[in-house]
């Protein structure tokens, strides 16, 4: 975050610098550098902090080295596996290791239950310990250390609960573990033992419930035998084993189906041949008639008869009486022949649709039959049905009834054998816990001196930012890049880093120290500020800040030097109505000319008292002339923004070069605001030591507001900070200057 004239980069010529529009927010985040200068600045903080840090925890090490000893004894206990090992057979089960040490970390939840501890406190051997004696009898604050400091942990990956103890003494506290090892395996060792008995007992009740319920099962499937009086109801196995009542349903069901599609088939038989009764003659029935003996008679008596009629009408004529009768008796046989075709036919029809009537109630009988039987035969199935529900009921409550018989038998045995098994509590005393040696972990030196120092070393860094991000004011280029983003023209340094002007007045800093670090500064700043536009676009400037004394006078009348340093004209304005400095910093010298208008100023012309030409004054410096302010009027920001004030700026850019008017602070009055409405360009001053990131944004949007153009800043009174290399730029320019003038001397 160091200031660096070198970040001062001007615009590229003939681009017009306007009012900057919406940018996205420029990054907040430090980089390496900035976080390395801040390291640097505040050096001496962190190395004071870091040995701070160093000596407390060096004096809190020996302070509980002496005053406050801490020792702790541990021991451990083998924790067998959970599983009830089955005596009967040989080989061991193996569990997962996640219920394993769910089984140890239980035991070491048992060591450390409050019950356990109490009965730890009545120990004798406990009682005679100065730890217990120092308590005076309390036993809640003896247990309550007992809870902090006794601990017992359960190892994840082998078969251990340590128990330990903590205590100012070592032998005390070797002493206390101990007891409560020998108190927890006899506890253990009863408790197991009870355990198993009272699970014998429970296990025997169980039995005789279990047995007297597997009698009543075997007496309910007698019952349901008897109550049904069927032998075979038990359900057969397999799908081609069935019931007898089932196969004749199944038969009786499949009669009637065949039966009713008979029935079906005889009613629309009747209907067709009721049809047939009124319709015409079918072959089958043509088939009939040709096969009657009348018919075939009447046939050959036909053909007869023809041939006859044939022979005569050859022989005799057509109407000859033998033709004659010959031909009726052809048409008698004719008709003999149709009446008895009809009446074949009819009686074929009626013999037909009788016969399919007695059919149709013949099968209809059947059927009623049929229905009757299978009625009789469903309702039997349905009693097999529910009987063998209730005998399956009966069936699964008895097996269940004797696995479970049959389970309780064998872990009666099981429990038998466990009840003298020297492994039954599953706790093994692994060997008695030794007297410490060194005292515990957080009383060793290798752990405060380095936790003292690093605390330090943190605590000084976090102070050491805190400093510079709880600081908002604009002191570097990059804070005005950051929050303000507008162009930075020039940074002017505080009169403390050039020894050059430590003498001078720092309004005339340019023309009485030309060699001087701030001098060139503000010649930077002028190239600068030509190369931000093109020459017409900067006749008039208002140099203008947020609050009074932020050095904007100081930069009007430096910058109206460089410029008059370079063959320029220019008019210098006071139009700080409220504070004017002008009439101070160059010696009014009376004239004969001037002693009538010795008073005349920028107010007098604006109230009409004089004109502009008799306002303006000469001053000691070659090309540059002053307006003052002349006396405070009523209404300065109207009078400054009334025609007058445009018609003598527009008069005056004809005569000079540049007019640069030293305005009041924007964020005070209003004057400022009204002025920047006139002039071509805005130059902000913002003071690095006083000007905060809040007051040169309201500034900023303040000017915007009116459509005022800003041509950028200048960041004054700016501090060398330490970690930079403005101090080295300081030194790279001096000798820079020392060289130039020796060569000059020597040509």
């Amino acid at each position: 975050m160091e200031i660096t004239m070198a970040e001062e980069k001007p615009r590229a010529s003939g681009r017009m610098a306007g009012p900057v529009g919406p940018r996205s927010p420029a990054a907040a985040s430090l980089t390496a550098k900035e976080v390395f200068v801040i390291l640097r600045r505040h050096i001496l903080l962190i190395i004071f902090l870091t040995a701070l840090g160093l000596g407390a925890g060096g004096g809190t090490w020996k302070l509980l080295q002496m005053r406050f000893p801490r020792y702790t004894a541990k021991t451990y206990i083998q924790v067998l596996p959970p599983t009830e090992t089955d005596p009967m057979t040989i080989g061991t089960v193996q569990l997962q290791k996640d219920i394993l040490y769910g089984y140890r970390q239980s035991i070491a939840n048992l060591i450390k239950q409050q019950s356990t501890l109490e009965d730890l406190l009545d120990r004798d051997n406990v009682k005679e310990t100065r730890w217990f004696r120092r308590w005076e009898g309390n036993r809640r604050r003896a247990v309550n250390y007992l809870n902090k400091h006794f601990g017992a942990y359960a190892h994840r990956d082998s078969e251990f609960v340590e128990i330990s103890m903590t205590c100012s003494a070592a032998k005390e506290a070797a002493d206390i573990v101990n007891e409560m090892l020998s108190l927890f395996l006899a506890t253990r060792g009863d408790t197991e033992q009870q355990e198993i008995s009272r699970k014998l007992k429970g296990l025997e009740d169980q039995r005789v419930r279990v047995q007297s319920e597997l009698d009543a099962a075997n007496k309910g499937l007698d019952d349901i035998r008897a109550a049904y009086n069927l032998t075979d109801i038990e359900q057969p196995l397999g799908r081609y084993f069935q019931h007898t009542i089932t196969i004749r349903l199944n038969s009786l069901e499949l009669q009637k189906n065949e039966l009713d599609l008979a029935i079906k088939q005889l009613h629309a038989d009747i209907g067709n041949l009721k049809e047939l009764a009124t319709g015409p003659v079918t072959e089958q029935i043509e088939y009939q008639i040709e096969r009657d003996p009348v018919m075939i008679t009447l046939a050959q008596q036909l053909a007869y008869l023809e041939a006859q009629l044939s022979g005569r009408l050859t022989k005799f004529g057509e109407n000859h009486r033998d033709v004659r009768q010959t031909r009726e008796l052809i048409g008698e046989t004719k008709k003999r022949r149709e009446q008895r075709k009809d009446e074949i036919a009819n009686q074929t029809r009626r013999a037909n649709l009788e016969n399919a009537k007695d059919g149709l109630i013949v099968l209809q009988k059947r059927f009623e039959q049929l229905e009757s039987l299978r009625q009789e035969a469903e309702a039997q199935k349905k009693e097999l049905d529910l009987a063998r529900i209730q005998y399956e009921k009966g069936q699964k409550i008895r097996d269940e009834r004797l696995t479970m018989l049959d389970s309780i038998k064998e872990q009666i045995e099981k429990f038998k054998i466990m009840y003298n098994d020297p492994e039954t509590p599953k706790v093994l005393a692994v060997g008695l816990a030794p007297r410490p040696l060194e005292m515990v972990f957080s009383r060793q030196w290798w752990l405060w001196f380095p936790s003292g120092t690093i605390l330090g070393l943190l605590l000084g860094l976090g102070l050491a930012f805190l400093i510079e991000l709880a600081n908002d004011l604009v002191r570097t280029p990059r804070d005005v890049a950051r929050f303000l983003r507008i162009p930075l023209l020039g940074v002017i340094p505080d009169s403390s880093e050039d020894s050059q002007v430590r003498r001078i007045e720092l309004f005339h800093a340019v023309r009485q120290a030309p060699y001087s670090v701030i001098s060139e500064a503000y010649r930077r700043c002028r190239t600068n500020l030509k190369l931000s536009g093109p020459p017409e676009s900067l006749k008039t400037l208002l140099v203008s800040s947020g609050m009074a004394g932020d050095g904007k006078t100081s930069v009007a009348v430096n910058l109206s030097t460089t410029f008059v340093a370079t063959d320029k004209k220019v008019l210098l304005i006071d139009a700080n109505f409220r504070q004017p400095h002008l009439h101070k910093l160059f010696a009014k010298v009376e004239t004969k000319d001037s002693t009538e208008h010795f008073d005349f100023g920028l107010s007098s012309v604006l109230t009409h008292q004089c004109t502009s030409d008799e306002a303006v004054r000469a001053t000691d410096i070659e090309g540059l002339d002053i307006i003052d302010c002349g006396p405070l009027p009523a209404n300065p920001a109207e009078l400054l923004g009334s025609m007058r004030m445009e018609e003598l700026l527009a008069k005056q850019q004809k005569k000079y070069d540049y007019i640069i008017i030293d305005g009041p602070p924007a964020l005070l009055v209003s004057d400022a605001k009204v002025l920047a409405g006139l002039v071509d360009a805005t130059l902000l001053v913002f003071h690095a030591a006083a000007t905060s990131r809040g007051a040169a944004q309201r500034t900023i949007r303040e000017l915007k507001q009116v459509n005022a153009r800003i041509a950028g800043c200048v960041l004054f009174a700016a501090r060398s900070i330490k970690g930079g290399y403005f101090h080295e730029q300081f030194k790279s320019y001096r000798k820079y200057q020392k060289k130039a003038q020796l060569a000059g001397g020597t040509a």
